[in-house]
């Protein structure tokens, strides 16, 4: 093979031939061995090259695919919101990563195997990895930057490229692959790859230890009530939890033991409370703003999580709340902006009833309180999410008015992003707030109320949202994840 783009002879890897497969796990293995095969490569020539200087041949690798090709319309089962396809023809998608994505895969083929009663086909795609991606890991080689080396790199080797890493699939904007193939996941391989990476850079902590359920907050006094929980957890033996995981990938097993401090904090602090099988509870520190909670949920999307809940502060707008009320959020105001190029400001955020079940259970749980009793301490109602922190300086005029007429109860800078990108991503998603401040009514955010509030309300709130995640982990995948998040044209995996 020739690339004529620098007249070098291309070299890559002796795959094994495209086979069929009746089940997951074997699909995988195969899957596996492609992947191995393709990034041990690279990893070898990319050594050889810094060792030896240039060489005189471009390496390729690729990464593996799995397609599946039907030609019937019938599912057996009109209640299946995942694992399968609607119409007939052939899919596929490229994949990486399947030691982090093993579980998730051998069960998305399985269903698709049961449910269209045909195997499906594992081998090379024709997308090439880009050596940034082969390399990458807890112990993978620093790529040097363009004049670091002898070389450049992009001569020798396929490099990250943002023209094929994109949200096509997710946004609606195509399902297509270049040969005419319908997707089959909602991310492409360079995609996942890429947002892989990101998520080590921005949380200070792997992939691998993400778990299903993930709690956005907006401030670090939820991260300490976090570990002192996990604490908690870890000392009993029967709680099913078995590690706490802090930025750094400092991890402990056992209460008593320490978590170092990292030398310096990442942008958003990530702390994992692990289960063996990836049930247990990621709390994320995103901070505050629109942008944070984008990037964030971009980039956790791709580990397909089973759902994903805001407990954080907000302002309350009523005069009848008090410091310390909840916001169950059912409908959101949407005036963040980040997401409007993505997902048009028309697009409705339904409220998903399995979430507001769990999260009322779980405020009423808590709080002791239940019923008619439930409504001093929590409002259900619209939260509306801005872009500007300090939108109460503005005239009045015009937002006071929206918010009026949107019905709102509160308002904050992250929930209506999070919900709509969990709409965007079909990750199941919910809020509930607390309220720290009534700006429309003169009670300001002031240094010692707030320590105060801080002090009564954080462990309160942030055990809601942990027994609201544990509720949502005993209900069945498919009942969580059902048809309401899917559009007219889906891929077959979650």
């Amino acid at each position: 093979m020739t690339d004529f783009n620098n007249k070098l002879a291309v070299e890559h890897p002796d795959y094994p031939e495209p086979r069929a497969y009746s089940d997951g796990a074997s699909a995988v293995a195969r899957i596996k061995e492609i992947y191995n095969l393709s990034t041990s490569y690279l990893q070898a020539r990319f050594s050889e090259a810094i060792r030896n200087g240039k060489p005189a041949t471009r390496y390729r690798a690729f990464y593996p695919e799995v397609r599946l090709s039907t030609k019937t319309f019938d599912v057996g089962d009109s209640r299946l919101s995942f694992g399968h396809v609607s119409d007939p023809g052939e899919y596929a998608s490229t994949l990486t990563r399947p030691d982090l994505f093993e579980h998730y895969l051998v069960q998305q083929l399985d269903l698709l195997i049961e449910n269209h009663n045909v195997p499906v086909v594992v081998g090379p795609s024709d997308t090439p990895i880009p050596l940034h991606f082969a390399v990458s890991g807890p112990e993978g080689a620093s790529i040097p930057q363009d004049g670091a080396a002898t070389f450049n790199l992009r001569d020798i080797f396929d490099v990250p490229d943002l023209n094929t890493t994109n949200d096509d699939i997710v946004n609606g904007v195509s399902v297509k692959n270049a040969d005419g193939s319908g997707a089959l996941a909602p991310f492409t391989a360079q995609r996942v790859d890429y947002s892989l990476a990101r998520l080590a850079h921005y949380t200070a902590t792997l992939p691998e230890h993400f778990q299903n359920h993930v709690l956005f907050t907006n401030y670090q006094f939820y991260v300490e009530e976090f570990e002192a929980f996990g604490r908690q957890m870890l000392a009993d033996k029967d709680s099913g939890y078995s590690a706490f995981v802090a930025p750094g990938n400092a991890e402990i097993t056992a209460s008593d033991q320490t978590l170092p401090n990292p030398a310096k904090m990442p942008q958003m602090p990530t702390y994992h409370l692990k289960r063996p099988d990836g049930s247990g509870i990621t709390l994320v520190n995103i901070g505050v703003g629109p942008s944070n909670a984008k990037t964030a949920t971009d980039h956790i999307a791709v580990l397909r999580p089973h759902a994903w809940l805001m407990v954080g502060h907000c302002a309350g707008l009523r005069n009848t709340q008090q410091l310390g009320d909840f916001v169950l959020a059912h409908a959101y105001l949407r005036e963040d902006k980040v997401l409007d190029d993505d997902l048009p400001i028309w697009v409705p955020i339904p409220p998903l009833a399995e979430i507001q079940i769990a999260l009322e259970q779980a405020v009423a749980d808590v709080t002791k309180l239940s019923g008619y009793d439930l409504k001093r301490i929590m409002r259900t109602g619209t939260v509306a999410s801005v872009d500007n922190r300090n939108w109460e300086l503005r005239d009045q005029t015009g937002p006071v008015q929206r918010l009026s007429q949107s019905r709102a109860v509160a308002l904050d800078m992250e929930s209506a992003t999070i919900a709509a990108n969990g709409f965007r991503f079909r990750v199941p998603y919910g809020t509930l707030l607390c309220v720290s401040d009534k700006p429309l009514h003169g009670e300001l955010k002031l240094p010692g109320m707030a320590s105060e509030f801080y002090k009564t309300q954080v462990a309160r709130h942030l055990m809601i949202g942990i027994r609201a995640m544990e509720a949502l982990r005993d209900m069945p995948l498919e009942r969580i994840h059902s048809r309401k998040l899917r559009s007219f044209e889906e891929t077959a995996f979650l």
